[in-house]
């Protein structure tokens, strides 16, 4: 399972957090790097996560139509 490391973005729905992940991808003809950055629906269970954590998420199975992924942990900075 895919493992990803994001920033909090929303925590407005119940068990439900939206996070920001960003990586760097290369452009094909000008070689240069630029930033991506994804946003995925994560479950948190317990509602214990807030707006500006760093988080880990994994992927498992659907839990609804978007939400595929679930917080494993905040990360320590």
């Amino acid at each position: 399972m895919r493992t990803l490391s994001g920033v909090i973005v929303s925590d407005k729905m119940d068990k439900t957090r939206i996070i920001s992940v960003e990586r760097l991808k290369k452009h094909v003809r000008y070689e240069k790097y630029y930033k991506v950055t994804k946003r995925l629906k994560v479950h948190d269970e317990k509602n214990e996560y807030k707006t500006g954590d760093k988080v880990l998420v994994r992927e498992c199975r659907p839990f609804s139509k978007e939400k595929r992924w679930v917080i494993i942990e905040k990360e320590t900075i």
